[in-house]
């Protein structure tokens, strides 16, 4: 079974539910080969994954989910087999949570501004060590019982455009691939299924690697699409399931999103020719 590689995993180290070691476990049960951790802002899981991963033989690549935008557009960009003790992008890492932080502390803010009793500290005790986000704002919300789900705090108070929505600090998407690429690693846009393609055209301007072709959101119309994209440009392409669990409910997506050992061979290759 040559598909068994999932690249777009979350764990309770940025935004997904369960530990390192947890999807470790997951992947096993699934038969998959390799799997990447892809935290947003945070690399702490890695290491953990990868440790633990070994004793089953399941290999784990270094990944990252970090944000940017495009004329008020946000898009998430990929990034695989970085160096994970990369000074600046560890530098990059720890101004970005601080950031995450500062925009939590303003969230509550409207909240509290809209008659909804929350404080930061209410956030930062579900957040715990992770990268700070609006999953443990909605989260702190529910437990509070001042909405009934999960889903209710983000499309009636921290959706995008809601009343106490703010926008992330982000950095160019050619800022992005610099630091990516410095760093040793590849970049790849993430979902990029609601992007136009003058805007993919852009981010391949800007010097992007790949696309991510495979994705839950994406229809195997969209898939052909992408991978035309990639084949047109010769760009590297990518996939995953995009897992969180927990309140996401998206446990039916692990092990179904998944692509082939050979696209991640050529994105060692990729890196090995540029490295000579």
């Amino acid at each position: 079974m040559p598909d068994m590689v999932d690249l777009h995993i979350h764990t309770n180290h940025s935004d997904g539910f369960y530990s390192p070691k947890e999807i470790v476990d997951f992947a096993r049960r699934h038969e998959l080969e390799i799997i990447s951790i892809t935290d947003h802002d945070n690399l702490a899981a890695i290491k953990e994954a990868q440790a633990y991963g070994k004793q089953f033989g399941i290999e784990v690549i270094p990944g990252l989910e970090i944000s940017s935008d495009v004329r008020d557009k946000e898009i998430h960009i990929l990034a695989y087999l970085f160096d994970v003790d990369n000074e600046e992008l560890g530098r990059y890492l720890i101004f970005f949570r601080q950031e995450r932080v500062k925009r939590a502390i303003r969230m509550v803010e409207k909240l509290n501004e809209i008659g909804l009793n929350i404080t930061i500290d209410d956030v930062l005790s579900i957040a715990k060590n992770s990268a700070v986000g609006r999953p443990h704002v909605a989260q702190a919300l529910v437990a509070k019982g001042l909405v009934s789900s999960y889903f209710e705090a983000f499309y009636k108070y921290i959706g995008n455009g809601c009343p106490a929505y703010e926008k992330k600090v982000h950095l160019s998407p050619q800022s992005a691939f610099k630091i990516i690429s410095d760093a040793g690693g590849l970049s790849f846009i993430a979902h990029p299924g609601n992007m136009s393609e003058a805007l993919i055209k852009e981010l391949i301007d800007d010097g992007v690697d790949g696309i991510e072709v495979v994705h839950p959101s994406h229809s195997s119309q969209l898939v052909k699409y992408y991978k035309g994209i990639v084949n047109e440009y010769f760009l590297l392409e990518s996939g995953g399931s995009d897992f969180h669990g927990g309140k996401r409910e998206d446990e039916k997506s692990f092990g179904k999103f998944t692509i082939n050992r050979s696209i991640v061979t050529a994105m060692q290759r990729r890196l090995s020719r540029s490295n000579k």
